[in-house]
């Protein structure tokens, strides 16, 4: 049939459908229309239309219903084309939408009725009308008229959209609500100045507004109102009144909801009075305290008295808000006040201070005056009195005023830089503020001070002692002092001189013996610290002094006699110009001998004793002695820079004045050499001596009249190394021959070490006797490099090495074949790999037919065969293997084969005869060493006829031969055990009837 292309459309209708088709090709007479339910196929509607007409309405359609639609066109000549269509009704929207909170901070609930017609379902869509977010999504069935909301925000519009489903289409409706709001909670109010107020809360997020209300509670009246958006946490009231108590209420809106929330209340800070003053009052011990009232209000005044530097509060009143002073009576004398003016508002304080104002001191009692044995000072001191601090005035009898200034609290005040043993007067009042009490006196001397620079000196005396001191720069009425023995306290004698004296001197005192003096300066009842000074008299010096020699243990004895007088110790010096160390040596006063150990040998000493007295010392004359030598330590012959000397060194254990180093050959006794050395040379090197001998070394050491030896050291000098050597092989053996000539001087024996060239493995080595001039080295590799040293060697030294490389000869290749793989100029020939190395191999084809071509091949050293290729056929050869190491060279034997020769060609047979037939061919390249022919009977197949001919044949007559008969001839060409054949050539003799024709 004729397509009509069906569409159908609702305009946006839910209760029509409009059915728009395509006119067919030459036009309709009409067409009928029918419209049914779909599934059911109950017919519902039907109508018709004119030619011409492409579209139809169906009205008071039921919405969201799915319907059929067939349309059938009356063609020409009664056809009719029919064409069916499906389509749905657009669904209603639902009816009586509501959305409501209940009163709920968190919750919508959202209901309505059902839409008109059919519907496969709801589907909801809830937005935050602020931020245009959606906070919801949610399908639910057709049958459904409520949805509940939760979790939603507090104080928040939102917007709800239900859409009816119904296929691709829906029908949706809107609705707008608020969930009630939440009230802020923690409300605080807080000043934050004296003119302004802090209000903050919490959960300000639940209220789309908040609307706050300031009211003075002094006045009664509201002073600021202010709305707020959501959010808002905090806000601060400006521009109160200071010390005033203010009251703040607080409510929450959202849409149309209000709730009223917490109030609090608080005051501002009171501002401080000003110009608060502390004065003297007309009563005694009263002060009267004033200030100036500030702006603002104020509940009362709280006025603090206070004591002292601290301010430690000592009284306390309240008086009204309206007062301006206060008058304190009954106060301490002498003491400092301060006054501190309190505004208190509520909880709240704003304070000021005053300067501080005194009241009239009392003087000072307990005064005293003390030198505390000081000579440049004076300690007064008081008891306390109460005030600001002290006026104190220091005088010298008949000298000017010393005053001073002290603040409270201080009782005592130490004068410096006084005149030391002088009398003075002291003065003190006490200070309160501007008021000065009346002075207290009392006198007092300084100490004395002490006699200066008090010396005690013998000058030079062994029995006297002079005491000298320069006199003090300030007052004193005179000296007093003791002169005492040190060591046992026992007094000697007193001495008091007058002010003017500067020395005494003491007489008659035991030499070598220490004193002290003590003396002292007197001024008024005091004395000066003591000073004293100590001396000895001087010692006597020592006699008999000697000094002796001993030799087990090695040292020098001393002995000396003691003097007259006391003596605290004898001090022995024990030197030696040759040496730097010195010996010094403290005893007692009395020991007379001593013996000094451990001294240096070889060495003179001097030894000086020396008597001790305090500092003082008295010296005998120097004694001298020699120490013994010791025999040389570690006396070492090694060989010299050249094979003819010798290094002797030792080392010098001590003293001596020169050594003398004896030389001699070791197997006999006799002295060959003598030489002298200073003390200090610790090494020698002998020359002009016989390589590789052995030399034994003695060393005497000389100390004046004393003489030691040193042990035998024995040495030898490096022997020299061989000359012209050289190494060769063992044509008959795999060994090498070492030859060399002997060198001059000594030896004990040579050593040998071979290593193979190139090889990691451990060298060999071995001896070879001191007269020997050649060695062989045996079971060495065939065909291998060695490395060969050779030293002369005496005693534990060797001389220089000398090296040469010597090779082996190669061992020859073994069972060599040479074979022919059935090829005509082809040979493989192969060997078995010999023992030893090689640097390879040397292969040589020698050809026996033809004289003058040979062939040479040089190979590597491990291999084992090689093909020779492109040979002469029917030829003969020999090869030969040899293995070359170097110069060496080994071979194997001779080998010789054949190639295969190859077929004669061109052969042609005839018969000449009736009882002949002749065979001829023509020979390939070189030909063959010779030719076989053989002659059948055809038709028995056996052989009758066989001739072997020479290599130059190219024809052959076979006789007696039946006529008109057929036979087979075959030529065979041959080289060695070779042969090759032509094919078989079938010919018949001639008839014997022919040959008479």
């Amino acid at each position: 049939g004729t397509l009509l292309n069906l569409s159908v459309s609702d305009h946006g209708r839910s209760d029509s459908l409009l059915l728009s088709w395509d006119e067919p090709e030459g036009g309709a007479e009409g067409y009928s229309l029918a419209l049914s339910s779909l599934g059911s196929g109950t017919l519902l509607q039907n109508g018709s239309a004119g030619p011409n007409i492409t579209s139809f309405w169906f009205h008071g359609l039921t919405p969201g219903t799915r319907y059929e639609i067939e349309l059938t066109a009356m063609l020409a000549c009664t056809e009719t084309t029919s064409q069916t269509v499906t389509a749905q009704t657009s669904p209603s929207p639902v009816r009586n939408l509501s959305l409501s909170s209940s009163g709920s901070s968190a919750m919508l609930h959202a209901s309505w009725a059902h839409a008109h017609g059919q519907r496969e379902g709801y589907h909801l869509a809830l937005y935050h009308s602020d931020s245009q977010t959606l906070v919801r999504n949610a399908s639910i069935l057709p049958n459904a008229s409520t949805f509940l909301f939760d979790g939603l925000l507090a104080g928040s519009e939102y917007a709800l959209k239900v859409s009816t489903l119904a296929g691709s289409s829906q029908a949706s409706t809107s609705i707008h609500q608020w969930t009630a709001p939440t009230i802020p909670t923690q409300l605080r109010l807080s000043p934050g100045s004296s003119t302004s107020l802090i209000a903050s809360w919490i959960g300000a997020a639940g209220a789309a507004w908040l609307h706050l209300a300031l009211h003075n509670l002094l006045t009664q009246t509201v002073t600021t109102t202010l709305s707020a958006r959501r959010g808002l946490t905090s806000y601060t009231f400006q521009h109160l009144h200071p010390g005033t108590q203010y009251w703040l209420g607080l409510s929450a809106t959202a849409g149309p909801y209000t709730v009223a929330g917490p109030n609090a209340t608080a005051w501002t800070y009171p501002l401080s009075p000003g110009n608060v003053t502390l004065s003297s009052a007309e009563e005694q011990s009263s002060l009267q305290a004033r200030w100036s009232a500030p702006a603002g209000e104020r509940d009362f005044y709280l006025v603090t008295l206070q004591e002292g530097e601290d301010g430690a509060p000592t009284r306390n009143i309240s008086v009204g808000g309206d007062n301006s002073h206060v008058t304190f009576h009954g106060l301490s004398p002498g003491k400092q006040y301060s006054v501190q003016v309190t505004a208190v508002a509520g909880p709240y304080q704003a304070s000021a201070r005053s300067t501080a104002a005194w009241t009239q001191p009392l003087a000072p009692s307990g005064v005293s005056l003390s030198s505390q044995g000081s000579p440049y000072s004076l300690l007064a001191s008081w008891e306390e009195a109460m005030g600001e601090g002290y006026v104190l005035a220091l005088s010298p009898m008949e000298h000017p005023v010393k005053n001073s200034s002290l603040l409270k609290g201080v009782t005592n005040f130490t004068y410096e830089g006084l005149l030391p043993g002088t009398l003075y007067t002291f003065e003190v009042s006490t200070v309160a503020g501007p008021y000065t009490s009346s002075p207290q006196c009392i006198t007092n001397w300084t100490y004395p001070l002490p006699p200066e620079q008090l010396t005690l000196s013998n000058q030079g005396h062994s029995t006297s002692l002079q005491a000298s001191w320069r006199a003090a720069p300030s007052g004193n009425t005179g000296y007093t002092g003791t002169l005492w023995e040190t060591k046992s306290q026992e007094w000697v004698r007193n001495m008091t001189v007058g002010t003017n004296w500067t020395n005494v001197t003491f007489e008659d005192l035991v030499p070598g013996r220490q004193y002290t003096l003590e003396m002292a300066a007197m001024a008024g009842p005091y004395r000066s610290p003591v000073r004293s000074a100590t001396d000895w008299t001087y010692p006597l010096a020592p006699a008999g002094v000697t000094l002796t020699n001993t030799r087990r243990p090695l040292g020098l004895s001393a002995f000396w006699d003691k003097a007259a007088g006391d003596v605290d110790q004898f001090h022995l010096q024990l030197y030696s110009k040759s040496h730097p160390a010195q010996r010094n040596i403290s005893v007692g006063p009395n020991t007379h001998n001593f013996t000094f150990l451990g001294l240096s040998p070889g060495i003179q000493y001097f030894l000086k004793v020396t008597v001790l007295a305090g500092p003082y010392r008295s010296s005998s004359h120097f004694a001298t002695e020699w120490t013994y030598p010791l025999s040389l330590a570690n006396v070492s012959v090694q060989p010299g820079r050249r094979p003819q000397e010798l290094h002797v060194s030792w080392v010098e254990s001590g003293g001596g004045r020169d050594h003398l180093v004896q030389l001699s050959v070791a197997e006999s006794l006799s002295i060959i050499r003598n030489v002298s050395v200073p003390r200090g040379v610790t090494q020698l090197d002998l020359e002009g001596l016989v390589p590789g001998s052995r030399y034994r070394v003695e060393i005497i050491s000389q100390a004046g009249p004393h003489r030691t030896s040193s042990q035998t050291a024995i040495g030898y000098t490096v022997p020299l190394p061989p000359l012209s050597l050289s190494a060769s092989p063992v044509s008959t053996a795999w060994a090498l021959t070492v030859r060399w000539e002997t060198p001059p001087g000594q030896r004990d024996r040579y050593l040998l070490s071979v290593n193979e060239e190139g090889s990691s493995a451990p060298k060999r080595n071995l001896e070879a006797g001191k007269d020997s001039t050649n060695v062989t080295l045996a079971q060495l590799e065939p065909g291998t490099c060695y490395l060969v040293g050779i030293w002369a060697v005496a005693g534990p030294y060797h001389s220089l090495p000398k090296n040469i490389t010597g090779c082996t000869v190669p061992a020859a290749p073994t069972n060599l074949i040479l074979t022919n793989p059935g090829s005509s100029s082809e040979l493989y020939m192969c060997w078995n790999k010999p023992p030893g190395r090689r640097d390879h191999y040397r292969v040589i084809l020698y050809s026996l037919s033809n004289q003058g071509r040979d062939r040479v091949q040089t190979l590597s050293p491990d291999a084992q065969n090689i093909t020779w290729t492109h040979l002469e056929a029917g030829s003969r050869f020999a090869v030969q293997v040899t293995a070359v190491k170097g110069s060496f060279e080994a071979s194997s034997t001779n080998v010789t084969q054949w190639t295969y020769p190859l077929a004669p060609a061109n052969l042609t047979l005839r018969s000449p005869s009736a009882s002949t037939l002749q065979a001829s061919w023509a020979a390939m390249e070189q030909g063959a060493e010779g030719y076989i022919v053989d002659v059948y009977d055809t038709a028995s197949s056996s052989r009758i006829g066989h001739m072997v001919l020479g290599g130059d044949a190219r024809s052959h007559i076979f006789r007696n031969l039946s006529p008109g008969t057929r036979y087979s001839v075959a030529v065979r060409a041959t080289a060695g055990p070779f042969h090759t054949s032509t094919p078989n050539l079938t010919h018949c003799t001639r008839e014997y009837d022919a040959l008479l024709a």
